[in-house]
């Protein structure tokens, strides 16, 4: 039933009636007026757009609610306007499939119909097939459990046995569950004070460029172990560690035979190790 309240105005008394509403903000009037029990009538009687547009707008909350509520869930690059674009076609689907006279609250069957309709859009958007998610949270449930139950990780040959399966099942079963991710670049890494936010692309690591602080730790320890050494040693040190080139390789370059390069080799080891064990803290 509608509250009222008693307004004293100028010592009369003036009745204002308050439309009742639920938690999600929903009154039983629509936006022009009109009792929402006698649209609902109306819809039944002659289901035409125009009169089931005022109850998609009526109870667009419902979405935005049950949008919000799934998005504190999930990844942040999911965007609730994804969500409620996905809630709204379930609202139309429910307020299609909705019989009035089973006496039934719109509210609840709403809600459902529009969780699910997220739901689909939810499993549309991941490309790892549904087989593989249920297998792997089976596994990880059986792994928990062998857990709680020994009070130490439990090993794969446990989890096989608890899930009684072969060993080259439960090797796929895992592979399965380590897909490669996928993150989109355009995903807002941070916040900042200007108009531009900093985006995952922003911030990726360029691995072709080396760093200038181990550029110089390089340069410094390459001088280190090559000084005191003859050129042809001091070929042979940065040819093996730093260019990686083998023995054979260093051999032709230097007219040596691979041989001769590999005992001037251990040679540079011996002299080395005893040069740098008052050192070894500094490297």
């Amino acid at each position: 039933m509608p509250k009222t309240e008693t307004v004293d105005t100028n010592g009369g008394v003036a009745t204002a009636t308050k439309p009742s509403s639920n938690r999600r903000g929903l009154s039983d009037t629509t936006s022009d007026g009109r009792q929402i029990m006698d649209v609902w009538t109306s819809y039944r009687d002659d289901p035409c757009e125009e009169t089931r547009n005022i109850l998609v707008e009526h109870y667009l909350r419902l979405v935005r609610y049950t949008a919000d509520r799934l998005h504190a869930r999930l990844p942040s690059e999911v965007m609730v306007e994804d969500l409620m674009s996905s809630g709204v076609f379930g609202l139309m689907d429910a307020i299609a499939a909705f019989d009035l006279d089973r006496g039934v609250k719109f509210e609840t069957y709403c809600t459902q119909r529009i969780r699910g309709a997220i739901f689909d859009e939810l499993r549309a958007m991941d490309w790892v097939p549904r087989l593989v998610r249920s297998r792997t949270a089976k596994m990880e449930r059986a792994r928990k459990n062998l857990e709680m139950a020994s009070g130490r990780p439990a090993t794969e040959e446990e989890v096989t046995t608890h899930l009684d399966v072969s060993q080259g099942e439960f090797a796929k079963i895992k592979r399965d569950s380590q897909p490669v991710g996928m993150v989109s670049l355009n995903r807002k890494w941070y916040e900042t004070d200007s108009s531009r936010d900093v985006t995952e692309m922003d911030v990726v690591r360029d691995r072709r460029q080396e760093s200038p602080i181990s550029k110089l730790q390089r340069d410094d320890l390459k001088y280190l172990l090559t000084r005191g050494l003859s050129r042809a040693e001091r070929l042979i040190v940065i040819l093996y560690y730093y260019e990686e080139m083998t023995m054979k390789e260093i051999g032709i370059t230097l007219d040596l035979s691979e041989s001769r390069v590999s005992q001037m080799h251990s040679s540079i080891l011996a002299r080395l190790k005893a040069q740098m064990q008052h050192r070894t803290k500094d490297i």
